[in-house]
């Protein structure tokens, strides 16, 4: 976890809110993330994810309520704004006939870079990225994956301060998904502020310092999944080996308060557990004492698809 700096956020969303006709999009929306973060944005389809990366992206306008991107109004600059972010949709065309470097070159090209400077952001996009091997590739013939990672270096060719990325890791394989993964993290490390939406909740909960969760069009939680599951009830899904046969300890344990959900199967238990860490560690030593011969105690604590499913209710608008 990182140690969010004493300054001004890189993105901030104040009170934002989108209508469209009796459709709240977006409800009074408010979040801030630092430069050097991963900030994860998740949501059911139609919570109003895309529609807030969109007012970042100054492709949409709010009803009312602002977002600032280094500083700047998305409403009252937003030529600032498209200089100091990129954008990365969760959909984008192929052009026909064009390579890769010539796909970056026409991005380059657009953020009015010129020379020098442009050919070295062209350089550091496809190294960054690992595309510089398949600099003469028409980028129709490339693979799902490295169509993503040349989207990503489309997006960092400016070099903006903030990232704003919409589901980066959809139809990606398993390896694909890795090295996105390492090269958001990569971004961080070079002090961007990165804002990503993803539906692969495991993947988030690697990469993300903290995430915040929505609901058709409410914000319901921003933290740490700690941060946010402790917000509820704390239990740890534990599971234990008895060597020779648990049913004993099965029974031990059922005398035992903060105790739910208790199975036995053979050799294991298992059991949901209300308390800390502290007190899993008590309550294996009391096992033990009691001339239990634990070879295996293992605890789980919620992930963020636990902490997901506690704090949306399923609803669709």
């Amino acid at each position: 976890m990182i140690q969010i700096p004493n300054d001004e956020p890189k993105i901030e969303l104040r009170g934002v809110h989108r209508v469209f006709g009796d459709t709240h999009a977006v409800n009074g929306v408010s979040f801030t993330v630092h430069a050097g973060e991963v900030f994860g944005y998740i949501g059911p389809n139609g919570a109003g994810k895309t529609t807030s990366m969109k007012i970042l992206a100054t492709l949409d306008e709010p009803t009312w309520g602002d977002a600032r991107v280094d500083g700047f109004s998305v409403i009252d600059d937003p030529e600032h704004v498209r200089r100091r972010l990129g954008f990365m949709p969760d959909y984008y065309g192929a052009y026909q006939n064009v390579n890769v470097r010539e796909y970056l070159d026409f991005f380059a090209r657009a953020y009015g870079l010129r020379g020098a400077d442009r050919r070295r952001a062209i350089s550091f996009a496809m190294d960054f990225t690992g595309l510089d091997v398949l600099a003469k590739k028409p980028m129709d013939g490339l693979s799902k994956g490295m169509k993503q990672r040349l989207c990503l270096g489309r997006t960092m060719i400016h070099d903006p301060s903030v990232m704003v990325l919409d589901e980066p890791a959809a139809g990606l394989d398993p390896r694909a998904r890795i090295e996105l993964r390492e090269m958001i993290g990569r971004l961080a490390d070079l002090g961007k502020a990165v804002l990503v939406s993803s539906h692969i909740l495991t993947e988030l909960a690697e990469m993300c310092d903290r995430v915040g969760i929505i609901e058709q069009g409410r914000l319901l939680a921003v933290g740490t999944v700690d941060e946010i599951s402790g917000q509820f009830e704390a239990t740890s899904q534990v599971r234990l080996r008895v060597l020779g046969g648990a049913a004993a300890a099965g029974e031990w344990l059922s005398q035992h308060d903060h105790l739910e959900e208790l199975a036995v199967n053979g050799e294991r238990v298992s059991f949901r557990h209300a308390g800390d860490e502290a007190a899993q560690a008590d309550l294996l030593a009391q096992l033990i004492g009691a001339g239990f011969r634990v070879i295996e105690f293992t605890c789980k604590t919620k992930s963020l698809e636990d902490v997901f499913l506690e704090v949306t209710k399923g609803r669709i608008q």
